[in-house]
Parts: structure tokens; C-alpha cells; sequence
């Protein structure tokens, strides 16, 4: 795992944005514009991670990317957060052998993520969803609706208002 250390994003200004985003142009799959990331930010493979616009990841950030993780536009995620595309077989023998199951995240627009979230491998979160603090993400979450609790589960719908002109 890569974690962004004090050598590279540390070492940038905190007030130079333009350094920061060319690192992470340089460290990720790809990224759009307006995409911010707190230090302390860790993952396994970097490449793997595709970032649309206007995102802000928060400190203590980690992205554990053996598969592809698929972030949209306009997406915000709290402090201490873990995305993980990889997990391990219930099978004792499975894990003795330290097999690993690898499946990829996508993560819509408009996503919300609260702080000490955790979002396991395969999960697709729909467009304009908020998940709230803490919560951990099992299974695909569907649009426009806030979403909580150990494991997530809906709590209510949310309206779409992006179609509105005053927005």
C-alpha cells in the first residue's frame, strides 16, 4: 500500500493547489478538475482510481484499489474513510491461503459520504445519495436516498433538485 507521505504530498504547500493536483494526475487513474485530497491519503495501487469533477476527499482518506474504483462528479467524502475492493474467503482454508476476492467500486454523482465510512467490494452507490457518518456499505445503494447504520440501510428518499434552473 502507497500511502502519500511527507517526501511527496506533504511536502506541497497546503495552499498550492495546482502542486497538489498535478500529483494526483501523476498517482491516480485519472482525475477531473476541481478534485482535492487531504494528506494522509492511502491506497494500494493508485492507477486504479478514476475520479470525476469537483471532489474533495478528506484527511485520513484510504482507497484500497486491487480493482477499479469509479468516483463521479461532484462528490464529497468525510475524514477516515475506507473504500475497499478487496476482501478475504469465510473459508478457514481460503484464508490460511490468504486467497483474496477483488471486486470493483463505483461511486455515482452527487454522493455525499460521511465520516469513518466504510464501503466494501462490489458496492455500487447510486446518483445523489448521502451516507451517513460511520456507516458501513455491504451492498448497492440505489439513487436519491440517505442511507446509515451497520450494516447501511435506507433511511429515507432524497429529491433530485440538479434539474432545478436556480441551482
Amino acid at each position: 500500500m502507497a500511502t502519500v507521505t511527507a517526501s511527496n504530498h506533504h511536502a506541497i504547500d497546503d495552499t498550492d493547489y495546482e502542486a497538489q493536483y498535478a500529483q494526483l494526475k501523476e498517482m491516480l487513474g485519472s482525475v477531473g478538475e476541481k478534485v482535492w485530497i487531504a494528506k494522509t491519503f492511502s491506497y494500494d495501487n493508485g492507477k486504479k482510481i478514476f475520479i470525476g469533477n469537483n471532489f474533495t476527499g478528506n484527511f485520513n482518506l484510504t482507497i484500497l484499489d486491487i480493482r477499479e474504483v469509479y468516483i463521479g462528479d461532484n462528490v464529497m467524502i468525510g475524514p477516515g474513510t475506507l473504500i475497499t475492493t478487496v476482501g478475504h474467503p469465510l473459508s478457514p482454508m481460503g484464508r490460511i491461503k490468504h486467497l483474496g476476492i477483488a471486486k470493483p467500486v463505483h461511486i455515482g454523482n452527487d454522493v455525499w459520504i460521511g465520516g469513518n465510512v466504510t464501503i466494501l467490494p462490489g458496492v455500487t452507490i447510486g446518483n445523489n445519495v448521502v451516507v451517513a457518518a460511520v456507516a458501513v456499505v455491504t451492498k448497492d445503494i440505489p439513487d436519491n436516498c440517505v442511507v446509515g447504520g451497520v450494516p447501511a440501510r435506507k433511511i429515507k428518499d432524497i429529491e433530485d433538485d440538479t434539474k432545478n434552473e436556480l441551482c
